[in-house]
């Protein structure tokens, strides 16, 4: 008998999380070893449980989905990621790309589009919600980035700077942020400075809507 496919669920909503986890509990291929309720959960989680797939969530409190995402590409983690989002924009399916995920699935598919998802990422393929639209994951992969593309200037940030951009877009203070990422307040103040000359932004309010502009940040978010 093969061995069960070992999954992860990471959402804050109890109800989604809860819906999730039945199932995966109940398909046969599947082993649930574990719930997750925002991001530094998921790294405390996958650090022990070692799960093939993570189902993952993009707003979720503290460290968000695709800043948990960051952090396990860099901690070169082996666990495949398929994002589970209400988010259907091209923007999140980009950033979730780039930033290590295999899979973005909307919390309105149905659960064997869930299931499909989580199969085939863990057998090394690519999987994208059938709602959205079937080019993105070419377009974004794509290395020849499109210059006049609003969204040029923050692509051109280091994976860092773009982590350290959509907190501070989310009004993380630079102490927070220096613990949230293990980091000194010196080195996020660098990361700061770097961003603002590259983007060539230097007011806070000008690059929250620059951040809204290019779908960084949702403004339903900010209601």
């Amino acid at each position: 008998m093969s061995e069960k496919l070992k999954v992860l669920v990471a959402d804050d909503h109890a109800i989604v999380r809860e819906g999730m986890c039945q199932l995966l509990a109940d398909h046969p291929a599947m082993d649930l070893v574990g719930q997750a309720v925002d991001g530094h959960d998921v790294l405390l989680k996958a650090r022990q449980l070692q799960p093939k797939v993570i189902l993952l969530d993009i707003a979720m409190p503290g460290l968000n989905g695709l800043e948990a995402l960051s952090l396990l590409k860099e901690a070169a983690f082996e666990t495949k990621v398929v994002i589970l989002s209400m988010f259907d924009k091209e923007a999140y399916v980009h950033r979730a790309l780039c930033a290590g995920a295999k899979g973005y699935v909307l919390k309105t598919d149905s659960g064997r589009e869930v299931i499909e998802a989580i199969l085939k990422v863990a057998d090394g393929q690519y999987y994208l919600s059938p709602k959205l639209n079937a080019e993105v994951i070419r377009k974004y992969l794509n290395p020849v980035a499109e210059k006049n593309s609003a969204s040029s200037g923050y692509d051109c940030l280091t994976e860092r700077e773009q982590q350290i951009f959509r907190l501070m877009v989310e009004g993380h203070p630079t102490k927070g942020m220096a613990q949230m990422l293990y980091l000194s307040p010196r080195t996020v103040e660098k990361h700061r400075s770097n961003i603002a000359q590259k983007l060539d932004i230097h007011d806070p309010m000008a690059m929250v809507r620059y951040a809204v502009k290019i779908g960084v940040v949702d403004p339903a978010l900010w209601t």
